[in-house]
């Protein structure tokens, strides 16, 4: 009883994250089905500003409370604020105006395995070999469902610019989760909007740069969607449940759980676009979570976390 009483905190911050991931990926399919009508820096600014705007309300008292703990630890702050939150997203949206979707998650599947490797040089968090082997198990059934099953996709790949856009991204998020531990001790919507402003006016002159292609932005409802769905779903509420569950579980398992992000992206397609789902996904699916489960019941907490 004492052991499942334990696991009660593990177990609602894997919940916290799958939300996060269907959130995330429901990002990366608006991101690519937007790339024609919003330039990328516009709409990452419009999505930092707004979820600003949005958390201001329940952040303003605490941001208040915690003002001299900000300023006294200015350093991280920034940095996180601008390579998780601006750097990852700005080339995120960037990249996904020059490669597939395809490409994008390939590269993103390394990011647990990135997680570790920097917690590793960073802090000397020492990684289980169950938890290693989680990350292997996930990764391949991340690829499976990325190429199909079918590895002449991956012979076909061809890297470009959008490609090294996408791997600039993925380097800073591994670099903001393995990092988030050096926050200072503030309530979370502090931290939030310290973070989503930092973003915000990092975007603005990147932003101001695209005016020429936003003057002819098409205001349609599925715009206006578009940037609502962006400030709300995986910039407030996503931030905040993937920062909490690392706080709980520690960097690097909470970093696995984006391989789930295929999952939900082929789950997305398929209830939104109609695309059909395949027997790959389902061994992908049985791979991924497989992994995920390796690592989360088989884990050996490291020395530093």
């Amino acid at each position: 009883m004492r052991g499942m009483t334990d696991r009660r905190p593990a177990v609602r911050a894997y919940i916290m994250l799958a939300f996060v991931m269907l959130f995330w990926a429901g990002n990366a399919i608006v991101g690519r089905a937007v790339r024609d009508d919003i330039p990328p820096f516009t709409l990452a600014f419009v999505r930092w500003t707004g979820g600003l705007l949005l958390l201001l309300p329940f952040a303003w008292g605490h941001l208040r409370r915690d003002w001299p703990k900000l300023l006294a630890g200015w350093k991280p702050v920034l940095l996180l604020g601008l390579i998780g939150v601006a750097g990852f997203n700005g080339f995120l949206y960037w990249g996904l105006h020059y490669t597939t979707a395809t490409n994008g998650l390939l590269f993103q599947a390394a990011i647990p395995a990135l997680v570790l490797g920097l917690g590793a040089l960073a802090f000397g968090d020492r990684a289980g070999p169950w938890q290693i082997a989680g990350v292997v198990l996930s990764t391949i059934g991340v690829v499976l469902v990325i190429v199909r099953a079918d590895l002449h996709v991956l012979t076909g790949l061809r890297l470009g610019f959008g490609d090294a856009l996408i791997l600039c991204g993925v380097l800073c998020w591994a670099f903001y989760t393995s990092m988030l531990r050096t926050r200072p001790a503030v309530h979370p919507f502090s931290f939030l909007a310290a973070t989503f402003l930092i973003a915000a006016l990092a975007m603005l002159p990147l932003s101001i740069s695209e005016a020429r292609a936003i003057a002819v932005i098409d205001w349609r409802p599925d715009v206006l969607g578009a940037f609502a769905y962006v400030a709300i779903f995986p910039s407030v509420i996503a931030y905040f449940l993937f920062n909490s569950a690392v706080d709980t579980i520690g960097a690097g398992r909470a970093g696995q759980t984006i391989s789930l992000m295929p999952l939900f992206g082929a789950g997305l397609a398929a209830g939104l676009l109609g695309e059909p789902l395949h027997s790959y996904h389902l061994v992908g699916m049985g791979l991924i979570l497989a992994g995920i489960a390796m690592a989360a019941l088989l884990h050996r907490a490291p020395a530093a976390s």
